[in-house]
């Protein structure tokens, strides 16, 4: 169902629903006509109010739990709610501050994860950072030969990191082919990105500067290629806050859901991805993301960015449905534009 825009309500249906989700997200609970007549702002009888009420359920943006309780706002609801009609305030000077100062000092990973843990606690969610994998700059690599046509391959990062591929080699590499091809990477290539070593090797290769047998040159290519396909494309994935999502919820078979959904990490960084090409802050509501339609969750997340204006990873939050999205929007919106003005 195709969620009606506000200027399609009329002013006391607009009123009225303004004033459920206000309660509902405050509360989490079900708001009833008596108790709107009672708060006395609309100026409506009982009956009035759930007139309107059951006409904002007939567009799908209000729903009753039972049959006999109050109505909360639907799915398609929070979604106009949050799009035309939310009044959103700026972080306070304090949130500012914590945002800011989380950032100050250290690593650029170390400042991302104490970055995320602040934006968890001040929005009471779980937070988010997901940035691309840093590709490793070569120091050195090594061979060692396992059995005919396989080799292991160890390459040391100049940061001290070390990662090793399981290879296949080209039909009739011998032991000193690979050999040769650590020695031609470590005097050749050390010191550059995987996709630049892999660049210089091409072109050394054709203009036949690289002095590289077939076979040599062949171990080479395969050694380069065993981590050039996934380097730089892989993501990581920061999460901090999960205990909030417990503390803040009643409903422990939805968190239940939550929890299992952010063990996905592929599917959680796949919805994130959505976010990388937003202009602005995206949010993303119940069962509008598949990976949430059981635990009833909102993503709000905003794409940040580095030298050139070029986005570089994701900042934001995740929690129930009935959150605070008129404070944690600007939030995240912030946090994302703090980190943008940090790694640029």
């Amino acid at each position: 169902m195709q969620s009606p825009t506000v200027a399609e309500l009329n002013d006391r249906a607009r009123e009225v629903f303004r004033q459920i989700v206000d309660s509902y997200l405050t509360t989490g609970a079900p708001v009833g006509s008596r108790t709107l007549s009672k708060l006395g702002a609309l100026g409506l009888s009982p009956a009035s109010i759930r007139n309107t009420m059951q006409d904002l359920e007939e567009l799908g943006l209000l729903a009753a739990p039972h049959t006999s309780a109050g109505r909360l706002p639907t799915q398609l609801g929070l979604r106009m709610f949050v799009d035309g009609m939310m009044q959103a305030s700026e972080p306070s000077e304090d949130e500012r501050a914590a945002i800011e100062g989380g950032l100050m000092g250290g690593a650029i990973e170390d400042a991302l994860a104490r970055t995320t843990s602040v934006l968890s606690g001040l929005s009471q969610c779980a937070g988010l950072v997901l940035v691309a994998k840093t590709e490793m700059v070569i120091r050195q690599i090594n061979f060692v030969p396992l059995s005919p046509g396989r080799a292991m391959a160890i390459l040391v990062g100049v940061d001290g990191s070390v990662e090793n591929r399981l290879v296949t080699l080209p039909e009739g590499v011998p032991p000193t082919a690979l050999e040769a091809a650590a020695n031609y990477i470590n005097a050749r290539l050390a010191g550059l990105t995987l996709a630049q070593a892999t660049d210089r090797l091409t072109a050394e290769v054709a203009a036949d500067r690289a002095a590289l047998d077939m076979m040599t040159a062949s171990a080479v290519a395969t050694g380069l290629a065993a981590w050039s396909s996934d380097g730089a494309a892989r993501p990581v994935l920061i999460v901090r806050g999960q205990a909030n999502l417990v503390e803040s919820s009643v409903d422990l078979e939805r968190v239940r859901h939550l929890l299992d959904d952010l063990e996905d990490k592929e599917e959680l960084v796949r919805l994130l991805e959505l976010a990388r090409g937003a202009e602005a802050t995206k949010i993303f509501i119940g069962a509008e993301s598949q990976l949430f339609s059981l635990s009833g969750s909102s993503v709000i997340a905003a794409p940040y960015r580095g030298p050139g204006g070029r986005v570089v990873g994701v900042v934001g939050v995740i929690g129930p449905t009935r959150l605070n999205y008129a404070r944690v929007i600007p939030m995240v919106d912030y946090t994302a534009r703090t980190l943008s003005r940090l790694v640029a």
